[in-house]
């Protein structure tokens, strides 16, 4: 029997008004169902935001330790019910086991993290310029966030943003991605386990024409956090620039590990390996360039062919699979097209995979073989476009210098990687690569909690997700200034005695 979803709008499961539903397959295996979720519409988006603007009164003024033990409650739940989400997100997204539990377990840790942030919220204190003065600086929530978030990391994700919009005293309106709606309505239920009171959490499901654009535009929701594609955060940028409203776009990335002449290359291939095909390639800061030096291109090459032929590929929940499917058709569609482009562009040979992989179980589910591309240049649409999925190309160089130009040659700038022994390069290209996140004898994926999270050029457009950066995206600044001087004081007015 399929399991049925619902919405949940101020405190209570509904259907959509419309009474519309679509339905969430595995693409490991494209006749099982995971379940049936309602298609909303404008209609019940309005209800949610209703929802939201009605608790954020009394949400802003429930104290922010509070708001920080209801979270701190749902970190323990995520841990107690972690196995069952990590199978269920598997299901409906493919990935393997240990990836989905590193996905809840990522939940649990903002939870754990941002809990904590409730006897923080740090704002500042500074001195005057006129005595008998006090100045300081404070943080006040918003009003309703919306949130729109990717099928990727069905868990991660949802309380990357859910999280730090709570502690800062924000309502919420999470519309998940329709290829991962199951994962985040848990979720959900979770935070209303925790005693997160009616209207401060609702979840509508839909696509994002009839639910997410719906969601932009309307006049009550005061902050937008999206993660997806570039294309589908440039729309909802020039509407929510209409409404003046505060925007948080985490886009995408053709990101790159550079592999000097002096690196470990056995660390190097498994870096590239992990970097280039974990999560099938659908993670945003996977690795979809490989920067290699010539004096080591030819072993590095032939040591990444023989890890790549070697992935196990298959249902994510069997114990012997590496890697898992493509998350629907027009994914397992779009590596194809990019496949060939890559096979008709000059200068890169396809050296591994390249096809549909259907044998066996595979034959009903959305897999692709492991593929490398060789002799690339910077200028191949290969090297430039993201392709989102396990298709990475090798790209010569003959230097330290030219490899940081390859690197940045294209039009985003998430992450980065370096492996060399030689600490001066490392540090030069901390300075130099031109991302917003750069690691040193590490693959380009593995971010953590506590830190900023986002990149420079078209990855974003400046915020930042995770650390405390992220209270940015959520709150407003207020300066606050206390005269107890007993008589009127004007700042910047020259009326000091000389």
């Amino acid at each position: 029997m399929t399991d049925k979803y619902q919405n949940f709008i101020a405190g209570a499961w509904k259907d959509a008004k419309s009474g519309e539903t679509f339905e969430n397959k595995n693409p490991a295996n494209a006749d099982e169902f995971v379940g049936v979720f309602p298609s909303s519409g404008p209609e019940d988006v309005e209800e949610a935001v209703a929802a939201a603007r009605s608790a954020f009164d009394a949400w802003r003024k429930t104290p922010a330790p509070r708001r920080g033990e209801i979270i701190s409650k749902a970190e323990k739940l995520l841990k107690d019910r972690k196995e069952e989400i990590a199978r269920l997100a598997t299901r409906e997204m493919g990935k393997i086991l240990t990836e989905t539990l590193g996905d809840v377990q990522e939940g649990i840790d903002t939870a754990f993290y941002m809990a904590s942030e409730g006897r923080r919220l740090f704002g500042q204190t500074s001195p005057s310029e006129l005595g008998n003065k006090f100045c300081m600086s404070v943080r006040m929530p918003m009003g309703v966030a919306g949130l729109i978030t990717p099928w990727n990391f069905p868990m991660a994700i949802p309380t990357w943003k859910m999280f730090p919009a709570l502690i800062c005293g924000d309502t919420v309106v999470l519309k998940p991605a329709s290829d991962a709606p199951a994962t985040a309505t848990k979720l959900v239920e979770i935070m209303s386990d925790a005693g997160v009171p009616e209207g401060v959490v609702n979840i509508v499901h839909g696509s994002g024409t009839d639910v997410g654009m719906p969601m932009v535009n309307h006049p009550e929701v005061d902050v937008i956090s999206f993660t997806g594609s570039a294309d589908t955060g440039r729309v909802i940028s020039v509407a929510a620039g209409r409404h003046l409203k505060r925007l948080s776009l985490e886009m995408g990335g053709k990101n790159a590990q550079i592999v000097m002449d002096d690196a470990d290359l056995e660390l190097a291939v498994e870096g590239a390996t992990w970097g280039s095909f974990g999560t099938t390639g659908q993670r945003c800061t996977a690795t979809s360039r490989l920067i290699v030096h010539r004096d080591v291109l030819d072993q590095f090459t032939q040591m990444l062919l023989a890890k790549a032929k070697a992935i196990r590929i298959g249902d994510g929940l069997k114990p012997d699979t590496d890697m898992g499917p493509l998350i629907n058709a027009a994914a397992l569609e779009k590596v194809e097209r990019y496949v060939e482009i890559g096979k008709k562009e000059d200068g890169a040979e396809l050296i591994c995979g390249g096809s549909r992989y259907t044998d066996g179980d595979c034959a009903k589910g959305f897999f692709f073989e492991p593929t490398v591309f060789a002799g690339g240049d910077r200028n191949m649409r290969i090297a430039r476009e993201e392709i989102f999925g396990p298709v990475v190309l090798i790209l010569p160089v003959g230097g330290f210098e030219e490899a940081v130009d390859v690197l940045n040659a294209t039009n985003y700038g998430l992450s980065s990687s370096i492996y060399t022994q030689d600490v001066n390069r490392a540090f030069a290209a901390i300075r130099d690569i031109e991302c917003g996140i750069t690691y040193i004898n590490g693959p380009t994926i593995g971010a953590e909690t506590h830190l900023p999270f986002g990149g420079f050029k078209n990855t974003g457009n400046g915020h930042r997700e995770s650390g405390t950066e992220v209270l940015n995206s959520y709150s407003e600044w207020k300066s606050v200034y206390i005269d107890y001087s007993g008589k009127l004081q004007k700042a910047q007015i020259d009326t000091f005695e000389q």
